[in-house]
């Protein structure tokens, strides 16, 4: 491997395009069909549960009420042919025209998803005829297949749509609120829908699958690898090239001391990280003077590429982990302790380092703006366990429910669907009996417990800002620890609510626990404990996995912390606010009280 820019390696075998996902439209058209056949022939049975339906209807018909026809009048108007059009036509502007820049990719998402789930929606009902509901309607019935509803998956695409923008390309902590708003959309219009008489229930499921699924497709294919946020990070001259770096950008040190150059080592995933990201990655490393480029690729047998080989050669003046969780734990696990400082391009599937650590969700936005600022000292945990030799993470380790997840989460779909690939593995465990373990910190007696999962960290926030361990910091010096044990309905219910709150309003103090705890919230579903060191056996083998990687089933778990071990280039201080840039090198030695509590 050679040490300039045109010897670089561009794996453009290995890159996933998505815009060939869009042969999967077809398939979603011709599964709607089916699906449809079926239900039609089912429901003309008069047997099994589709037999309900008609009477819910009569039910529901039976008794309307003034304000009832008024509300679900207004849905469907909501959601109406005229209304998708009028207002999907307003949004696709605004992407297009609003400053700073146009959102092509956004405005293609928008307004491909309302068209094409309309075509999809279109061919369905021309091939199924399935009879609307036999009682009194309150809209005139369109010459239409019953199946699907039509209002239902054009509410879908556009209100589904603007939630899915909300949340990937934009920071605000009320995005969460905003999108909940929009996702009540679809499903309050199909229940207008079936109230006045127009759609069987059945019909609304179809519709909301047709226009989840349109959802995916389109996202996969216009939002994958490319960002809105990247587009405004661009610095163009009027003719169209690179703008110069500012005076002081690029620089170490105080004052703006010496300038960054010299070798950056590139650990490049190959599907994670696409031909078009990994352009943009060449150029700005140029940009911050970054001139030797050495790019290695992920392999199964080599999760880090050549990285160990460059680092023991010397003369590495930045790795750069272009991936997600799995590949920055790899490289992290390389270069700790050795003072080479580690920048992230988030381009993985969780990504949960970067959002811990306030990077941009764009992955060359991120780039740009840590390679502008300093250099951080952040903690390394560490476990090792029977059949599991020392291993390093960055972000949160789990023994349990989410280790189970993580090893039955496809390949194939956490490409093609991202994060939504381990909910879907996480449905296959909730039944899953729960855990007898005993639980030792900093050396103090055995606590025993039951869970079903357990898990320790050094960050605690996960996708759309869930905070599972609100006390959690990658610069405390100390790890966090969770028990998740909710007990039937009513536990589940209460977990889910207290996380939920936090995500939409996280308290600014709390009482803090002792060290090591505990603290019990929701009812005891949730319990949470702190320590340096933290020691777990279990009494049957349990599944183990860190920062997204699968570990293998063991009965016994060790995890310690290595404070400071870790130089990350960030754009400011680990839990610093966004005003605050910090351009300098800093030892990681100072630490400051974690400001989220329990």
């Amino acid at each position: 491997m050679t040490g300039n820019t045109a010897s670089m390696t561009t794996m453009k075998s290995g890159a996933v395009r998505p815009s060939r996902l869009v042969w999967l439209l077809p398939v979603q058209t011709a599964a709607m069909v089916l699906l449809g056949l079926w239900v039609t022939r089912v429901a003309a049975t008069g047997h099994g549960p589709l037999a309900l339906e008609d009477r819910l209807s009569r039910d529901l018909a039976t008794h309307r009420s003034p304000v009832g026809n008024a509300v679900s009048a207004g849905l469907s108007l909501l959601a109406g042919t005229e209304g998708v059009i009028a207002v999907t036509l307003v949004c696709v502007a605004a992407l297009l025209m609003l400053p700073p820049a146009p959102r092509w990719a956004e405005a293609a998402f928008l307004g491909a998803s309302v068209a094409a789930q309309s075509a999809v929606f279109l061919v369905v009902t021309s091939i199924v005829e399935r009879p609307r509901p036999d009682v009194p309607r309150l809209d005139g019935a369109p010459p239409t297949s019953s199946f699907p509803s039509g209002h239902v998956g054009g509410a879908v695409a556009l209100y589904g749509g603007l939630a899915v923008l909300l949340l990937m390309r934009t920071r605000s902590r009320r995005r969460y609120l905003m999108a909940g708003v929009l996702l009540l959309v679809p499903p309050l219009v199909g229940l207008s829908r079936i109230y006045r008489g127009m759609h069987h229930p059945s019909d609304v499921l179809g519709a909301l699958l047709n226009g989840a699924v349109t959802l995916m497709v389109l996202g996969s294919v216009c939002l994958a690898g490319r960002g809105g946020a990247e587009a405004r990070a661009r610095r163009r001259t009027p003719d169209g090239g690179a703008a110069a770096v500012p005076a002081g950008r690029g620089r170490s040190g105080p004052a703006g001391g010496l300038r960054r150059t010299g070798r950056a080592v590139v650990v490049r995933h190959p599907h994670g990280c696409p031909d078009e990201l990994a352009d943009r990655v060449r150029a700005l490393l140029l940009r911050h003077g970054f001139t030797d480029q050495r790019w290695t690729s992920t392999t199964a047998d080599r999760p880090c590429g050549n990285l160990p080989q460059e680092c023991g050669a010397g003369n590495v003046d930045l790795v750069v982990a272009c991936g997600g969780d799995g590949t920055v734990r790899v490289c992290a696990d390389a270069v700790a302790g050795t003072g080479i400082p580690l920048v992230l391009v988030p381009c993985g599937t969780g990504n949960l380092l970067a959002r811990n650590l306030g990077l941009p969700s764009d992955p060359a936005t991120a780039l740009d703006e840590a390679l502008a600022g300093g250099d951080f000292g952040i903690d390394v945990g560490r476990i090792e366990g029977d059949g599991l030799p020392p291993t390093r993470f960055t972000v949160m380790a789990g023994v349990g429910f989410d280790a189970a997840m993580v090893r039955d989460a496809s390949p194939a779909l956490k490409d093609r669907l991202g994060w939504a690939a381990y909910a879907l593995a996480a449905a296959r465990h909730l039944r899953d009996p729960r855990m007898r373990l005993t639980l030792c910190l900093d050396g103090g007696r055995p606590i025993r417990r039951r869970a079903r999962m357990v898990v320790l960290g050094n960050a605690g926030e996960l996708r759309a800002g869930l905070d599972l361990l609100p006390r959690a910091r990658p610069d405390s010096g100390r790890l966090e620890v969770v028990l998740f044990d909710p007990r039937g309905a009513a536990g589940w219910l209460a977990a889910v609510v207290h996380l939920a709150a936090r995500t939409v309003r996280r308290p600014a103090t709390a009482p803090a626990p002792g060290p090591g705890g505990p603290v019990s919230v929701a009812g005891g579903s949730l319990e949470y404990f702190s320590a340096g060191r933290i020691e777990l056996r279990f009494a049957r083998a349990q599944d183990r996995e860190a920062d997204g990687d699968s570990l293998g089933g063991g009965t016994r778990l060790t995890a310690g912390i290595e404070p400071g071990a870790l130089r990350m280039r960030l754009p400011r201080a680990p839990g610093a606010p966004a005003e605050v840039a910090a351009p300098g090198v800093h030892d990681g030695t100072s630490r400051t009280a974690p400001a989220a509590h329990l």
